[in-house]
């Protein structure tokens, strides 16, 4: 039986999430990407909450594209700072770093945090 696409990114994903834990001084990032939007939390795995979040539908992105990825990961970044955030972990949540998810982590990187 052949693996489908989401079975393989659902693998994907559980090897990222072995190895990578968000902490209190370095939260972990997490990106969903859908075809009609980008979603992203900054979340605490020790306390088990989300310290900041955001999606392409909050600041009025109806089209979802390269140009509005980036746009979305330089809100986010302004968010992490509020927070006082510097650094983060990056979970690209199983997707590859290519097209939207990389065009978002130049964003969030462009604000200013380094992951």
């Amino acid at each position: 039986m052949a693996v489908t696409k989401i079975q393989r990114r659902k693998r994907i994903k559980l090897g990222i999430r072995r190895k990578i834990s968000g902490t209190a001084e370095r939260p972990r990032l997490s990106v969903f990407r859908s075809n009609r939007a980008i979603y992203a939390q900054v979340i605490d795995d020790v306390k088990g909450v989300t310290i900041a979040s955001i999606s392409s539908k909050e600041i009025g992105k109806d089209q979802l594209n390269i140009e509005s990825s980036k746009e979305v990961g330089k809100k986010l970044a302004e968010k992490i700072k509020e927070a006082g955030l510097e650094t983060l972990i990056f979970d690209r949540n199983g997707y590859p770093y290519h097209g939207r998810v990389k065009a978002f982590a130049e964003g969030v990187r462009e604000g200013g945090i380094k992951f």
